[in-house]
């Protein structure tokens, strides 16, 4: 098998594609022969080595993938081999096989396509998580989902119309604000032109949006904050622009709003019941046509320098996907 080796975590330009021995599953585990894997904002982090969860060197980045099971390990009685799975790993992706926890294979149905299910599961559950468990978002409240063309944010426009809410898209070219429009935001704002909070007084009538999401940070989240309606819901969810912000803490005591922080990974490890019923709920939301991952582009596993080059430069609209 070839992997992405991770032998010294500098940045993408260390990573190395080699031919290493394939694995054999242990206890509880799988061998998966990899058909598509996506390409996520921590993939990036981890090595670069500022993400907060950090393997042993050496190791291969890709958090999230699917393929074809061709092998299973003792014990392993939910999985056979030929089935499809998709999985997130944590690492392993960017390679043409590896080796997974049985545990955290979702099943595929036949219709599934590789390369949606290898976009699926981390920017759908986040944005599950955030928005109806974290931010107990109800029909008809107001959303303003920021960088809203990105893997998470366009997740996050469609939850957010299944769950019956009025959305507005925050983007940085009008390109980007289109795709939303396309899929269902109700207004858009491109705020590399406009001033934030003055378009969103416009657009709500000088309420204020109900929820916050926000995987962006850095400058855009004081203005967003400002603007939030009484009993709002700020959701924390990553840092895309680079700086973390540091709020003044007055802005909560005067919405009467709330500062949530959203870490679905803990969450999946520490209620994996409720976990579970969440992916089962995507899952079927999915076979309905509700959900349904944006795609930027699809490119060879062997150009993943070039897709993390693509990445940086913010010119993404949905998930890029490495195919073998």
């Amino acid at each position: 098998m070839h992997a992405w080796l991770c032998e010294n975590p500098v940045g993408v330009d260390a990573l190395v594609w080699k031919e290493v021995p394939t694995p054999t599953p242990g206890a509880g585990e799988v061998l998966i022969r990899i058909e598509a894997a996506s390409l996520n904002f921590p993939d990036l982090l981890i090595v670069q080595n500022k993400y907060q969860f950090k393997p042993p060197l050496p190791f291969v980045p890709g958090s999230e993938y699917a393929g074809i099971v061709e092998a299973v390990g003792e014990g392993v009685t939910q999985l056979r081999v030929g089935q499809r799975v998709a999985c997130l790993s944590g690492t392993g992706g960017f390679a043409t096989h590896t080796v997974a926890k049985a545990a955290l294979c979702l099943p595929l149905p036949p219709a599934f396509p590789a390369v949606d299910a290898a976009a699926f599961i981390m920017t759908y559950a986040t944005s599950h998580h955030a928005l109806l468990d974290r931010g107990a978002l109800k029909p008809g409240e107001t959303v303003l989902v920021l960088g809203a063309a990105g893997g998470v944010g366009t997740a996050a426009i469609q939850i957010a119309k299944v769950a019956g809410a009025r959305v507005i898209a925050a983007a940085s070219t009008d390109e980007k604000c289109a795709l939303c429009q396309r899929l269902g935001a109700d207004a858009t704002v491109n705020y590399s032109r406009d001033n934030l909070r003055d378009a969103l007084k416009a657009l709500t009538d000088g309420r204020g949006p109900d929820v916050i999401y926000d995987p962006v940070g850095g400058e855009l989240a004081e203005p967003a904050f400002r603007s939030i309606a009484w009993r709002g819901r700020y959701l924390v969810i990553g840092f895309a622009a680079g700086p973390i912000p540091a709020l003044p803490m007055n802005l909560p005591l005067l919405k009467g709003a709330s500062l949530v922080g959203v870490f679905w990974g803990d969450f999946a490890r520490r209620e994996p019941q409720a976990n579970a019923a969440m992916l089962a709920e995507l899952a079927r939301w999915a076979a309905e046509g509700r959900i349904k991952p944006v795609i930027d582009r699809t490119m060879p596993m062997a150009e993943l320098k070039a897709a993390y080059a693509r990445m940086a430069s913010r010119a993404v609209m949905g998930k890029l996907v490495m195919v073998n």
